[in-house]
């Protein structure tokens, strides 16, 4: 097997273990982001990023110990001179780098705290995800290290979507996520850093982990049937495009249409 073919077939790898992860219920955060890595980077070495999380949380007893532990001593930091940076996406490349972008931070943060018994929880703030110490007034910035009250949060919320004072901020956007939203998120990150850059490869691992997750749009299933017909899979393009009209029967004739379309190839 050539070096290229290894590759895919361990994509491929990724991409099953992380159906099944998330097939079985409210998946493990972790083991989702780590697959995810994998998926990324089939040599990407998720047993360190395992050890590197148990380290960074040896000591730590409270969220001044965690915050410290991580932006201080640690330097972990968000990146501002490359933000889309695929490597910001990849959990064990943010552990290696030290640098990464809020959700991949977030997540960082979220496991350390679990290990060391600091109860935090995710939070999917427009624009800027955020993480929420349990029973604080106050949210973790995992970007920069810096703890926010509601007024801070607003301003960040504000500055990452540029969103006017004419649109009222709802608390509701400081709500806790669950693991699967997070997911969601990580992948949605990476889904427009690879279509931007035109890497359907990547792109193609990407969403058919994301079609295994909720909320998928018409859109999305539309991108993979793309990728698919133009390697000359007409028929799994027009075989997932009918699949998913039954699911999204609001998109049901456009999905549908599209379909035949990708049939007609095969004629």
């Amino acid at each position: 097997m050539d070096d290229d073919a290894a590759r895919r077939a361990a994509i491929d790898d990724a991409v099953e273990q992380f159906l099944a992860l998330v097939g079985a219920g409210e998946p493990d955060l972790l083991e989702g982001a780590l697959v995810i890595a994998r998926a990324a980077d089939p040599a990407a070495d998720v047993d360190a990023a395992r050890a590197e999380l148990d380290r960074l949380a040896a000591g730590v007893a409270d969220l001044d110990g965690l915050v410290h532990r991580l932006y201080v001593e640690e330097g972990f930091h968000g990146d501002r001179d490359d933000y889309y940076d695929p490597r910001n996406s990849s959990l064990t490349e943010v552990l290696a780098r030290r640098t990464g972008i809020p959700i991949t931070l977030a997540v960082v943060c979220l496991e350390v705290g679990r290990r060391a018994g600091v109860a935090l929880e995710p939070v999917g703030m427009p624009g800027h995800f955020l993480v929420h110490p349990v029973g604080s007034p106050l949210h973790l910035d995992p970007f920069s290290g810096e703890l926010l009250d509601r007024d801070a949060c607003v301003r960040r919320f504000r500055e990452a979507t540029g969103l006017g004072r004419d649109v009222p901020f709802d608390d509701a956007l400081l709500a806790p996520i669950g693991s699967e939203a997070v997911l969601v998120r990580m992948l949605a990150n990476l889904r427009g850093i690879h279509r931007s850059r035109g890497d359907l490869a990547e792109l193609g691992w990407v969403l058919r982990m994301r079609l295994a997750l909720p909320g998928v749009t018409a859109v999305e299933v539309a991108e993979l049937a793309e990728i698919r017909g133009r390697r000359a899979a007409y028929r799994e393009a027009a075989d997932l495009l009918e699949e998913w009209a039954e699911a999204l029967p609001r998109d049901a004739e456009p999905l549908r249409r599209h379909a035949r379309q990708w049939r007609a190839h095969l004629n």
